[in-house]
């Protein structure tokens, strides 16, 4: 390969780490922070808050004694409270011993009990306000359809059609069209119209009704592209347009789901319609496990393409505290999908090939960056709860063992011996160790 071939995927490999390290450290920044400040407001002092590990690339120290700084390795970071023996915790038996009890008092070890509790628990309650920020934020930013539905913004296809930006859309093909906020009607109604590249659209504009043509109202038109995906790999793009599947016409996104399930994982030609011009790609749909209602999973064929209206919808911009609510719901529908889906795995209903280890993070994290900006920082919040949610997991060196470490120090009156901990720190190493290597040999060698 010569540099000029390379110089491309260089740039892709550039903005995938600068991409996975401007995430990272967003999360553990906000992880740490919670740390320290409930910290503080608990009366324990911090020594050092590092964002990274390694050689100190930058450091300040603030008026209440703190070392702020950054390290050379951007892959992580700590608080160090005072009277902790290193950055993993510990006490430091020797300080200790020197101090008197006002001054142990603001230690974590000499912390109370309720004050050591609430700051490790902070860490991943910020991780997952956050989230809920970043999601309410979105939402907001993105709005929600108004009712009747009016046309915001026109998609370029090469279907004709009569529709302008401001139409109220009171039919299609004769039937009232229900509201956004009826969302069973809805969906029975959409599944109801016919499946062909032309329909009647009863519109109000300017105060008349008219009638007008226009596309089926979900063609197989890419809105997104899921990353690590089939349309991913062979480069398909947001805004493309699936004219024929294997030299059929379709119209609907139903049919090309329909298709690529059916499809038993044998590739599929594609005929793509992309800026007026076309383009002919072979794609190979992946297996994946879907969570279901009912809390299992289902294995099916997708190639990674998300679907949507032939027009973006005009919105209203939801109160603060209703997209609070909505970002609650997001973040906690995430929790509870990981959660089913680590079980399943665990109990082998599903493959270990639905975990993801730091290289498959990384790859996401660049093609979310390069799909732009609101894209990135949604990921940003998904990876924000799946932080959260790790360190609550009941496993020592975590923040949830510590939390279990003290809940035995609430039933019983003392903390753990120190051998005890010893043991029980490494076995939690182990698992946390075995977790990655699980998490790498699935990004390296699954489909």
């Amino acid at each position: 390969m010569d540099l000029i071939s390379f110089v491309p995927q260089f740039g892709g490999f550039v903005q995938m780490i600068v991409a996975f390290v401007v995430a990272l450290s967003i999360i553990v920044a906000i992880h740490e922070y919670g740390h320290y400040i409930v910290g503080r407001w608990s009366g324990i002092d911090a020594d050092v808050f590092s964002l990274g590990f390694g050689p100190v690339l930058y450091s300040r120290m603030d008026r209440r004694g703190t070392l702020w700084q950054i390290a050379a390795l951007p892959f992580g970071g700590y608080v160090k409270f005072k009277g902790d023996a290193n950055a993993s915790g510990g006490m430091d038996a020797e300080a200790m011993s020197d101090m008197g009890a006002a001054e142990r008092r603001r230690t974590m070890n000499g912390a109370p009990l309720w004050a050591r509790s609430a700051t490790v628990a902070a860490g991943p309650l910020f991780n997952f306000a956050l989230s809920i920020l970043v999601f309410a934020g979105i939402f907001m930013v993105q709005g929600r359809p108004t009712d009747p539905v009016e046309v915001g913004t026109l998609r370029t296809l090469p279907i004709e059609q009569g529709l302008q930006k401001g139409d109220q859309i009171l039919a299609i093909e004769g039937e009232a069209v229900p509201r956004f906020d009826q969302p069973a009607a809805f969906d029975v109604f959409l599944r109801g119209l016919p499946r062909e590249n032309q329909l009647e659209y009863t519109v109000l504009r300017a105060g008349q009704q008219l009638a007008v043509p226009g596309p089926y109202v979900y063609p197989p038109i890419a809105t997104a592209i899921v990353p690590q995906s089939a349309a991913s790999d062979a480069g398909m793009e947001a805004g493309d347009l699936i004219l024929t599947i294997d030299g059929t016409e379709i119209s609907a996104f139903e049919d090309l789901r329909h298709r690529v399930e059916s499809s038993e994982g044998a590739g599929l030609q594609l005929q793509v319609w992309r800026d007026g011009g076309i383009l002919d790609l072979v794609l190979t749909p992946k297996q994946m496990d879907e969570p279901q209602p009912d809390g299992g999973f289902k294995t099916v064929y997708r190639i990674g393409i998300v679907g949507g209206w032939f027009f973006e919808p005009a919105t209203s911009t939801p109160s603060f505290v209703s997209a609070l609510g909505d970002g609650a719901a997001q973040t906690y529908e995430i929790i509870r999908g990981s959660l089913s889906g680590l079980w399943h795995m665990i109990t082998g209903s599903i493959s270990t090939c639905n975990l993801s280890g730091p290289i498959g993070i990384a790859q996401t994290s660049g093609e979310m960056a390069s799909q732009g900006t609101t894209n990135f920082i949604w990921f940003i919040a998904l990876l924000s709860t799946a932080v959260g949610l790790i360190n609550l997991f009941p496993i020592p060196v975590l923040d949830g063992g510590h939390l279990c470490f003290f809940a035995y120090e609430a039933v019983s009156g003392r903390p753990p011996s120190d051998m005890v901990l010893r043991v029980l720190m490494s076995i939690g190493l182990g698992l946390i160790l075995l977790l990655m290597i699980l998490g790498t040999t699935s990004d390296l060698f699954c489909p």
